[in-house]
């Protein structure tokens, strides 16, 4: 298991709402400190606007000679916001909106800021032919205004980000509630539960992962089913060689002559040959089984080079039975699989054959390409098999009623196994050429 890196949650749920909310947040601020600026910029826009229009006013309704107000022509209120002075063209101060605020002339037109009394003042002025007019706001009061209408502008965004956090925390909570269900459901279970999970109202993107866990149960439902059948069919067929050894060895024990001692050792021998080759057998499933569960990987194979293999272990026991065991077609094809594993197959096929044909008859192993795939048929002069127990043949421990040869029954079931473990087809068919049992395992070529 791979740990996780300090410091990052690995709940799902946990990291979409801190992801989300900070993104939130930030987008919130963000947003906030642009709207701020912009409000401020606005603001004092607006702010110099109003004392270009004030002077402009001002302009027009100045008189054209000289003229000195008294003292009573200025305005006292300190609450106005806007301070005027009008300067002579010689530069002689002819009034001022504010007897505690002078400011200095300046002979720079338009937009200014200058220091007065330790604070600064944005400035406008205009020239006329006989006045300079000055209209100057404090810079404190403007910023203190504009703040305030910034801070107006913002307000709904700082309202809107902590509601929009709770809306994305009950999205996100209520879409998850399904994953909740799920693992509540798969808490809740025995270790032999192995039914379904609901599929129902799960979400597109967690249906999927549902559905092939689902899959996943099933086989191992079919595995731990089959296992459960093998073991029992396993327990019943060791127990009769393992009855009839015991009864053997009573009888050798019980045998009065060196005659009856020998025939006793001999049943017994027979006996104990027949366990082995039914427990060989029982390993040789039990491995095929473990290979196809491990899932390990494929590779390329020639049946042709298999066979010419398989018929030349044989070829003594063929001989000694009086078979002639022979390869004809064989197609040099190679196919994706488990070497150990056909050979096991391609075995126990030609086991099959020369146990149930009779002495003077022929097995024909043959490799050859159809329809696309390629082909291993072997074909044998026996008895055959009737039609209505070929497919019963493949199923383990069982054995056509009446055959006269020994055996476990389990030969054609490995082979089925290793046919399906190659995504191979097994059909049983007579022998058109032979009489006996043709048995044909077909192999998808690769592309």
């Amino acid at each position: 298991m791979t740990p996780s890196r300090p410091g990052i949650s690995r709940s799902l749920r946990a990291r979409l709402l801190a992801f989300l909310l900070v993104a939130i947040a930030l987008a919130a601020l963000l947003q906030g400190w642009v709207a701020y600026r912009s409000a401020r910029a606005e603001a004092d826009e607006l702010f110099d606007y109003h004392m270009q229009q004030m002077a402009l006013s001002l302009r027009s309704g100045l008189p054209g000679g000289a003229w000195v107000p008294d003292t009573t022509d200025l305005l006292e209120d300190e609450s106005f916001e806007f301070v005027v002075q009008v300067w002579s063209a010689d530069g002689l101060r002819i009034f001022g909106s504010s007897a505690s605020t002078v400011l200095p002339q300046r002979a720079v037109l338009g937009f200014s800021d200058i220091q007065a009394r330790g604070r600064t003042f944005r400035v406008f002025s205009l020239a006329t032919p006989l006045h300079v007019i000055q209209v100057a706001q404090d810079m404190a009061v403007r910023q203190r205004m504009a703040g305030a209408l910034a801070l107006r502008t913002i307000a709904p965004i700082a309202l809107m980000a902590p509601l929009l956090m709770l809306v994305v925390w009950w999205v996100v909570s209520s879409s998850l509630l399904p994953v909740a269900r799920v693992r509540a459901q798969l808490a809740r279970r025995q270790a032999t539960d192995l039914d379904e999970v609901s599929e129902t109202g799960l979400p597109d993107e967690i249906q999927p992962l549902v559905h092939e866990l689902n899959l996943l149960l099933a086989r191992v439902r079919q595995a731990f089913e089959a296992q459960k059948h093998f073991v029992a069919d396993a327990a019943h067929e060791l127990r009769s060689p393992l009855a009839a050894l015991k009864l053997q060895v009573q009888g050798l024990q019980r045998a009065q002559d060196t005659a009856a001692r020998e025939l006793a050792v001999q049943r017994l021998g027979a006996g104990i040959d027949r366990a082995a080759r039914l427990v060989e057998q029982l390993l040789v499933l039990a491995r095929q089984q473990s290979t196809a569960a491990t899932g390990t990987p494929a590779e390329p194979v020639r049946l042709a080079e298999l066979a010419r293999q398989g018929v030349g272990e044989l070829a003594a026991l063929a001989q000694q039975r009086g078979i002639d065991l022979g390869l004809g077609a064989a197609d040099e094809s190679a196919i994706q699989g488990y070497p150990d594993a056909l050979r096991i197959l391609l075995r126990n096929l030609l086991d099959n054959a020369l146990k149930h044909t009779p002495a003077g008859g022929s097995v024909d192993v043959e490799v050859q390409r159809a329809d696309g795939r390629l082909l291993l048929q072997v074909d044998d002069s026996g008895p055959g098999i009737p039609e209505a127990e070929r497919q019963r043949v493949l199923d383990r421990f069982y054995r056509v009623a009446g055959t006269e040869t020994t055996g476990s029954g389990l030969g054609l079931a490995i082979v089925k196994s290793i046919a399906e473990l190659h995504g191979a087809t097994l059909a049983l068919a007579s022998s058109p050429r032979l009489g006996g049992l043709r048995v044909t395992v077909g192999f998808a070529l690769p592309a």
